[in-house]
Parts: structure tokens; C-alpha cells; sequence
């Protein structure tokens, strides 16, 4: 298992064709500072362009908490001007964990508020414990979440209840949050990462040409009419329907054995 730190917060781990990124900041429960943001952007571009990787799974090196969002100690330092320097880094994170190409799948246990449930949202899978907090409470700040959650939450839960948990503040526990369907996944205490962990892996048994575009029909065709959405799939089809990888995996199937994937 290779390991590979950008700046001084965030740890990429190797697992064969998955990668871990973990957040990793605990003296101050991963909070997301200025640094820990460029170094969650670089992380990111990294793996994006790394056609090894096949599945990136987000986790915390903190006992208590995924991340309870902006470091708002830093923040209350900044002048306007600050925080308007500041702003395109911190979209830089969120956006670097959103474009992904390849399949995504959050590990929280804990507090996952503000920022850190943005980041969880994310992902494409949010696997959660039994410890897990989430919620979006920037209005109670004087805020709005600002990394993706006020359009990510909503395509999650619908309008209604995503403008419920925005407008309250409130945080919600694991077993409300998987009702919900805040999370996708809930499972035993203190084994949100094994099992995220497992199911990327099992994910990454499949054709990294296939996976990417899968991932970018679902993403692209999302909230388009159905004759659009279709157009979207066509042509992910159409790129992996010629590709070395297609010709493997129905050679494999005909031949009853495990593909080896060309990844091209």
C-alpha cells in the first residue's frame, strides 16, 4: 500500500486501482482551512488524471468526525477582501471531489456538517455509521452552504426536504439521515471505512473504461428530459462500445474466466 501526502492535511493511499483520500486534520476535526482545500484540489487533479485509479473513496483520520466544515477560526481573521481571495480555492475543493471522473464513495462517521457534508455530498456514495451527524447549518452563521450542497442536497431528497434541512440548520443522526436518504449506506459503528473501502473495491473489479463512462451519463444526463438523457448515454455507449476493454470483457464472459482490463 503506497502513500503519497499533498501539503500538510490530506493523505492519498494506495489499494491496487483504489485510492483513499483521507482528510487529515484532527487536531481541528478536519476543518477545512485555506491549505487543507488547495491540498484537497490537488489531490484530486492528481487522481483524475491517474488512469491506475478506479475508485476513490473519501475518509478521515479523525475518531469523532468526517469533517465538521470550514475552519471558521481562520475565517473570523479575514477581511472581505479575504475572503473573497479565498473563495475560488474553496470551490476548488468541493469541485475537485465533484468532477472526478472515476466512481466516488464517502466514509463518514461523526460530524459531517456544513463543508464536510458538501464533500460527502460529492461523492457519488456516502457510506455512514452509526456515529454519523449531518447536516448543512451555514444559515445559522449568517451563510449559505456555498460548496455545492443547496443544488447537490436537493438531487438527493427533492426541493421540499432539502429546503427543510438548509432553512433549519438542523443536524441529523444516521438512522434519520439513511430514511432520508442522506446517506446511501448505514452500517455498524466504526466501520463506515471498511465497508466503503470493500464496496470500492468490489467496483473496481470492472472495466475502468466502462466505470468513467457510466459515471459521466449518470452525472451529464441528470435533470435533462428523457430524449436528451438518452442522447447523453448514446454517447457514453458509443465510446466504450469500440474500446479494447468491451472486446476483453465479452472475450472473458465467453471464455468463463476474469477479465484483464486494457483500461483503454
Amino acid at each position: 500500500m503506497g502513500e503519497e501526502r499533498f501539503g500538510e492535511f490530506v493523505l492519498v493511499r494506495r489499494h491496487g486501482h483504489v485510492a483513499e483520500l483521507v482528510l487529515d486534520r484532527p487536531k481541528a476535526m478536519n476543518a477545512v482551512s485555506t491549505g487543507m482545500a488547495r491540498s484537497i484540489a490537488g489531490a484530486c487533479a492528481a487522481l483524475g488524471a491517474d488512469r491506475e485509479v478506479r475508485v476513490v473513496v473519501l475518509t478521515s483520520s479523525h475518531e469523532r468526525a468526517f469533517c465538521v466544515g470550514a475552519d471558521l477560526k481562520e475565517r473570523n481573521s479575514f477581511t472581505d477582501a479575504d475572503l473573497v481571495r479565498q473563495r475560488p480555492v474553496a470551490r476548488g475543493a468541493y469541485t475537485g471531489v465533484l468532477e472526478l471522473p472515476v466512481p466516488t464513495i464517502a466514509a463518514v462517521h461523526g460530524f459531517a456538517l456544513g463543508g464536510g457534508f458538501e464533500l460527502a455530498l460529492s461523492c457519488d456514495l456516502i457510506v455512514a455509521d452509526g456515529t454519523a451527524v449531518v447536516g448543512l447549518p451555514e444559515v445559522s452563521v449568517g451563510v449559505i452552504p456555498g460548496g455545492g450542497g443547496t443544488q447537490l442536497l436537493p438531487r438527493r431528497v427533492g426541493a421540499a426536504r432539502a429546503a427543510e434541512l438548509i432553512f433549519s440548520a438542523r443536524r441529523v443522526e444516521a438512522a434519520e439521515a439513511a430514511a432520508l436518504g442522506l446517506v446511501d449506506q448505514l452500517v455498524d459503528e466504526g466501520r463506515d471505512r471498511e465497508e466503503a473501502l470493500s464496496l470500492a473495491s468490489r467496483v473496481a473489479a470492472n472495466s475502468p473504461i466502462g466505470l468513467r463512462a457510466a459515471k459521466r451519463a449518470l452525472r451529464l444526463g441528470h435533470g435533462l428530459d428523457l430524449r436528451a438523457g438518452l442522447e447523453v448515454e448514446d454517447a457514453a455507449w458509443r465510446s466504450v462500445a469500440f474500446s479494447a476493454d468491451r472486446a476483453e470483457g465479452v472475450a472473458a464472459f465467453n471464455e468463463k474466466r476474469t477479465p484483464e482490463w486494457p483500461g483503454e
